[in-house]
């Protein structure tokens, strides 16, 4: 009878873990549907109502410099370049020095300053968006245009080519300054995410190349970032993203200018956030509408090609990883 009894509970067990993982396989599953089926919403909303735009001006709506509300001419070219400028000037000041301070507080910070820098560092990341505007515009501008553009423009203002990019006012404001400000609110992502992955290289590892001889140069640049390459991109991915999306530190400090009149990055310029910011709530109805919501569309695509191409970038690493002999 004992038997019996304890068969049956083993039966009734093993059908409630039977059911219990059902439960969780098709929860999880349903979870990551949902996901996808709100990324394919948004995808429909925006082109549903981007409609207007997209049938009046096609794909000349991403070369055109036109923006004139109330002749109805719209183009995404002023928009667009600021989006990338401002983005390419952020992560190229914003890459290396948060590469530094993960180097730093990862190998060669004493041990009573790693936490409390760490910290600080991470505080950084929480402060608004619209305080690093308001500090860019009050505090930073003025100094930028004061001290530094004049230093630029009499350097490298002077270099065939590159003084192009550094001709013009002195005015402070500007896409090169709201690339500045954006690397600043993004090293503390790029640089907590570093930090994090540099520390998960097996100690043991690091032990081994310094017994052999190797400086801390040759240890982090041949055992962690070939180790922690992955994290590295992903963080980089992370900061890009923010400075692709990021609204009111960019409205704030680029000048909200829809007229490219050259490639200065002194001029004034707009970018896709701060022209939906600036223009969304006092847009009519019909075709102006329909072009910010464009803007909008234009920017999920880029960010998506952004991601794609660090995937596959991924991919290209691991493939040649495993060629290696």
């Amino acid at each position: 009878m004992s038997a019996v009894l304890d068969s049956k509970a083993t039966g009734a067990s093993a059908r409630n873990h039977k059911l219990g993982d059902w439960l969780f396989f098709n929860l999880t599953r349903g979870f990551a549907a949902m996901t996808l089926v709100l990324l394919a919403g948004i995808i429909v909303s925006l082109v549903i109502s981007s409609r207007l735009s997209i049938e009046k001006f096609g794909l000349g709506f991403l070369w055109s410099s036109d923006w004139n509300p109330p002749m109805e001419e719209f183009g995404a070219l002023v928009p667009i370049y600021g989006t990338l400028s401002t983005s390419l000037i952020a992560l190229i000041i914003a890459v290396p020095v948060s590469f530094g301070i993960a180097l730093f507080l990862s190998e060669l910070s004493p041990v009573w300053l790693r936490r409390p820098l760490g910290i600080a560092i991470e505080l950084l990341a929480a402060v608004p968006s619209i305080v690093y505007g308001m500090w860019g515009l009050m505090v930073f501008a003025p100094i930028f245009a004061k001290y530094v553009q004049p230093v630029l423009s009499g350097t490298l203002g002077k270099v065939p080519l590159v003084g192009a990019l550094f001709a013009g006012a002195p005015l402070g404001i500007g896409i090169l300054s709201a690339g500045i400000i954006l690397a600043i609110m993004i090293i503390p992502f790029i640089a907590s995410v570093m930090r994090d992955v540099f520390e998960v290289t097996p100690a043991m590892l690091k032990e081994s190349a310094y017994g052999v001889g190797c400086t801390t140069w040759e240890v982090v640049w041949n055992i962690v970032l070939p180790y922690t390459r992955v994290g590295v991109i992903g963080g980089i991915m992370l900061g890009l993203g923010r400075a692709l999306g990021e609204t009111m530190a960019v409205t704030f400090i680029i000048g909200n200018s829809n007229f490219l009149s050259s490639i200065s990055l002194y001029a004034p310029g707009n970018s896709i956030t701060s022209a939906l910011a600036n223009e969304f709530g006092e847009a009519t109805p019909g075709i102006y509408t329909s072009s910010l919501i464009e803007l909008g569309l234009i920017l999920f695509f880029i960010t998506m090609v952004v991601l794609v191409f660090s995937k596959l970038l991924l991919v290209s690493l691991s493939k040649q990883e495993g060629t290696k002999t």
